[in-house]
């Protein structure tokens, strides 16, 4: 995943948004029975997946959503009673080139390669070639991890890699341009050039906190490399992609020439395209999953299958049932866990530069869905999305955010207007009153509507992050917080 956007996440205001009249009236919920009725009611159901109490939203079409927010292109894939039952595509994969994305558009996958990657680590396991709760240093060759003052407490496992669990630092990568040098996987573990991220190092015992780690994913992807001594591509193809059907998919970085054509390019929230189309990855276990929606479908699907012990097309129940068993943090081995409605799911969700996306599938049911975007900017649209899906399909656990917004007078909307720039770098925020409401301007023109929480704390309507505006021994405010970030005011 890229570095923290924080301020800088591309935001607008729900307004403008053109509600336009359908040919027929939309099914209601308790009408949708067919998968017609169903795709109707998600294409043109979108709210907004924060919402203000007491505010009244209209449903919008997929369609004009993805023009207010500027993302070009998205994919669905939906799973029910056990079926990949439709999948579509909406907008454009390449907008220079006019070339219309397809359910056959390749999308970088990003993180959701996480949970792929890791099944073929376990097939190790199941083939007794590599253990979860033994040293991992037992097998690897090309690099170890470092030895020290925490790992001589406790080794590094595969079960405190995929869960997250290791200890090990470097959250995520932000991939390289296409056509520059690429470093070696040992060489991003050594944080040698031409690497361009710092060493994978562990900085607290394993096993004692859960932190999210891209660079403990690429540990294991050099586990794999050192036992197989296959290239991982060539090992994942052979061991997962092609035992479950995914016949679309590849962790070939750089893309071929020939999938390249099939490849969506990637946006900025920005709208310009990445340069050079989009990042390659050599952190393959970690973001380099280049895949469909349908073919993510497939792997749900048969994960779905097997933890229901219905089939086993590549690990047994068992491992299955371990993946899906939760640990620190609220994860199981490679994938996100948490329980709606009394039921059990798992989830990854994605973020590589130009790309953004989400997949969940329910542990006692064959019920899921995968969606993948072309944009920086995807996040929100991916969210309201999966909520209009829950809608048509009732599945607990995807409500909108709630803001519950507190009096405050716009007359004291003085006080905060201004500009904040965090010291060091080229961010900077305004905020401006604009009739009765607050908005915030952040860097690249996008704007969205501060909402009065509590006593100088804002949330931001579009994505629910909290604001706290800093007053000084004067009671003037001098600037303005988002977490430990602090942007003293420049006015």
């Amino acid at each position: 995943m890229p570095g923290n956007v924080g301020l800088t996440r591309a935001l607008t205001l729900w307004v403008g948004v053109s509600v336009l009249p359908l040919a027929a009236p939309l099914p209601t919920l308790a009408q949708a029975t067919s998968t017609a009725e169903r795709i109707r009611l998600v294409e043109n159901g979108l709210l907004p997946s924060v919402q203000v109490r007491g505010r009244t939203y209209p449903l919008v079409a997929i369609t004009d959503r993805m023009q207010q927010l500027g993302v070009p292109a998205v994919s669905i894939a939906v799973i029910h009673d056990g079926e990949l039952e439709w999948a579509r595509a909406y907008g454009m994969a390449d907008v220079a080139a006019r070339t219309p994305a397809t359910p056959a558009t390749l999308f970088q996958a990003a993180s959701m390669s996480k949970p792929v990657a890791a099944m073929g680590a376990l097939q190790l396991v199941q083939e007794g070639r590599l253990a979860l709760d033994q040293d991992v240093n037992t097998w690897l060759r090309s690099w170890q991890v470092p030895r020290d003052s925490f790992t001589a407490q406790q080794p590094v496992t595969l079960r405190h890699l995929l869960t997250h669990s290791a200890g090990l630092t470097v959250h995520g990568f932000p991939g390289y341009a296409r056509g520059a040098p690429l470093p070696a996987v040992w060489q991003i573990l050594k944080g040698e050039p031409p690497a361009n991220t710092p060493p994978v190092r562990a900085d607290r015992v394993p096993g004692t906190l859960w932190r999210y780690s891209g660079g403990g994913i690429t540990v294991m992807q050099q586990l794999v490399q050192d036992v197989t001594l296959e290239p991982f591509p060539e090992f994942m193809q052979r061991a997962v992609l092609r035992p479950l059907g995914m016949t679309a998919s590849t962790f070939e970085q750089p893309l071929p020439d020939a999938l390249a054509a099939r490849a969506a390019t990637g946006y900025r929230s920005t709208g310009n395209a990445v340069a050079g189309r989009f990042h390659t990855y050599p952190e393959l276990a970690a973001a380099g999953l280049w895949t469909t929606p349908s073919d993510l479908a497939r792997w749900i699907m048969a994960v779905q299958s097997t933890f229901a012990a219905k089939s086993q097309r590549v690990l047994s129940p068992l491992l299955v049932t371990q993946m899906l068993r939760t640990g620190l943090g609220g994860w199981g081995l490679g994938v996100g866990l948490r329980a709606a409605g009394g039921e059990g799911i798992f989830e990854h969700g994605g973020a590589n530069e130009g790309f953004r996306g989400q997949f969940f599938g329910f542990m006692q049911r064959g019920e899921g869905a995968v969606v993948m975007t072309n944009s920086d900017a995807g996040d929100r649209l991916v969210a309201e999305i999966m909520q209009a899906l829950a809608r048509a399909y009732r599945w607990p656990g995807f409500t909108a955010h709630e803001i519950i917004p507190t009096t405050v007078s716009p007359a004291v909307f003085g006080d905060y207007v201004g500009q904040y720039a965090l010291p060091g770098t080229t961010i900077r925020v305004t905020v401006r009153a604009e009739g009765e409401a607050l908005v915030i301007t952040l860097p690249g023109g996008a704007e969205s509507e501060l909402v009065p929480v509590d006593r100088d704390w804002f949330a931001v309507a579009a994505t629910a992050d909290r604001l706290r505006f800093e007053r000084g021994e004067a009671g003037r405010v001098v600037a303005l917080r988002r977490g430990e970030d602090r942007l003293p005011r420049v006015d």
